[in-house]
């Protein structure tokens, strides 16, 4: 098991080893390699020499290699979602929900390469504008640069990569460095379609090399998903390219007294939970009403208790290992920092190695980071609240501010809420981990700046051009 780097549409190995083991067991996975400054440099040059190819690429030619790219993974989707699991620990259950998700990703970007917008208009609004018209249409912005993390590595990839591909531009992508294995994968799929050779590269790289993506002005557009202080910092780095960032946050469930309660506790373990909370829109606060609180933390510590841990390659595996020793332990010491300062753990609260028990706490405060940060990790804290007001001001209370849940069957809530959360998206009774991969997503505060799926990221990745003519 040896996946080579891709670049500039060759399959190439490295002077730097990059061993891959599972985070459940530090079993290997596979090797493959770091790419230095000279692989990039090849890759760049590459993906330059095809940028009129990709720009005058034919609508119908790019909604073929996207199809193609989407029939191939399912062909091989169980191999893919083993895959992994192995890199990432992510139980197999959830492993190949992602792999699916990524297929209907390249769906929906072939649909909607057919569909680059255009705009005519008349200008004789105004006496100047008399006798012309006008016309916009978007053109691809170049080369563009797209840093994936660990937690999706595969569909958080591919969210950068289809929509590349579906408006005619390049793109070189840089894995995380602990979960590379699925894109290179891919990678082996992509580079048996007609996609000019160099139109993809995918590179796992350290973060000195990485930051050339950031800094050099030869990129025209760089798509970031990470955390917060690497992406501002990307962002003051970036220079006159445009750039989209997508920083995670803290997401925030309310259940009010007129919710379906066993519908509310039942999806919010699943959002809480399902990949160790390693999730940028996990459930990590619940503000339950008051008069419901104590049933909705029963039933919460019921259906967590039946979590299956174990192997992620098991089947019935619900929850397993972090990605590393480093996180779990930091998650570890929130969660008993929060202890020490007069919270209470209703349930779990222990570590071993890489692995973190599904954590509930309660008496917890802003102040703390278990809820004040994001914590990346299966801990959610569960409070209560006595008017939706509060419920809603304690949930903007955040430096962050990507999706938020409401369960309630009173539409005048949800419409408050609507219009009153500070965050991206609302999803009513649903958690904030809802996603399907159309839809726009992205935050404001610290949790980013434009937004993904698959047509608005493609939009970010073309320039309007005017054209004003005689009629």
């Amino acid at each position: 098991m040896d996946f080579e780097l891709y670049v500039g549409g060759q399959f190439e190995k490295g002077q730097q080893i990059i061993e891959i083991r599972s985070p459940f067991d530090q079993s290997f996975v596979a090797t493959t390699y770091l790419a230095e400054t000279e692989h990039l440099e090849r890759a760049i040059v590459a993906a330059q020499a095809v940028e009129p190819i990709m720009k005058q690429m034919p609508d119908y030619k790019k909604y073929e290699i996207l199809q193609s790219i989407a029939h191939q993974m399912k062909v091989e989707r169980t191999e893919l979602a083993v895959l992994l699991a192995q890199e990432s620990g992510k139980p197999l259950k959830f492993a190949l929900g992602e792999i699916d998700r990524a297929i209907q990703t390249f769906v929906v970007a072939s649909e909607e390469s057919k569909r680059i917008p255009r705009e005519y208009f008349s200008l004789d609004w105004t006496p100047s504008g008399q006798g012309k018209e006008a016309l916009v249409k978007y053109f691809p912005v170049g080369l563009v640069a797209g840093i994936a993390p660990f937690n999706f590595p595969m569909n958080l990839a591919v969210h950068k990569i289809a929509p590349a591909i579906a408006t005619g531009n390049p793109i070189i992508l840089k894995p995380a460095r602990s979960t590379p294995l699925s894109t290179l994968a891919l990678a082996k799929i992509i580079d048996k379609t007609d996609l000019p050779k160099g139109a993809v590269s995918i590179l796992p790289m350290d973060r000195t090399s990485g930051n050339q993506l950031v800094t050099d002005t030869r990129f025209k557009k760089l798509s970031f998903t990470g955390s917060p202080e690497v992406g501002w910092a990307m962002k003051s780095q970036a220079g006159s390219k445009k750039i989209t960032l997508e920083l995670g946050g803290n997401a925030g469930v309310i259940v009010s007294q007129y919710a379906d309660l066993k519908d509310a506790v039942k999806k919010s373990v699943a959002g809480g939970f399902a990949y160790s909370g390693q999730v940028c829109i996990h459930v990590q606060r619940i503000m339950v009403h008051e008069s419901v609180f104590e049933s909705f933390v029963e039933l919460f510590k019921e259906l967590t208790s039946k979590l299956k841990a174990g192997n992620p390659l098991e089947a019935e595996t619900d929850i397993s290992s972090m990605i590393d020793e480093t996180n779990a332990i930091r998650v570890e010491s929130w969660v008993n920092e929060a202890v020490d300062a007069g919270a209470k753990v209703l349930f779990g609260g222990h570590r071993k190695g890489t692995y973190y028990e599904p954590t509930i706490m309660t008496n917890t405060t802003k102040e703390m980071k278990v809820c004040a940060l994001e914590i990346f990790g299966p801990v959610v804290s569960i409070e209560k609240y006595s008017t939706f007001e509060e419920a809603i001001a304690y949930l903007n209370d955040s430096q962050y501010g990507l999706q938020a849940g409401v369960f309630s069957k009173h539409i005048d809530e949800i419409n408050y809420a609507f219009e009153h959360l500070e965050v991206g998206g609302v999803v009513s009774n649903d958690v904030p981990t809802f996603r399907v991969d159309h839809m726009p997503y992205g935050g404001i505060k610290n949790s980013g700046f434009g937004r993904e799926g698959i047509r608005y990221a493609m939009m970010e990745m073309l320039e309007p051009k005017l054209l004003v003519k005689e009629k």
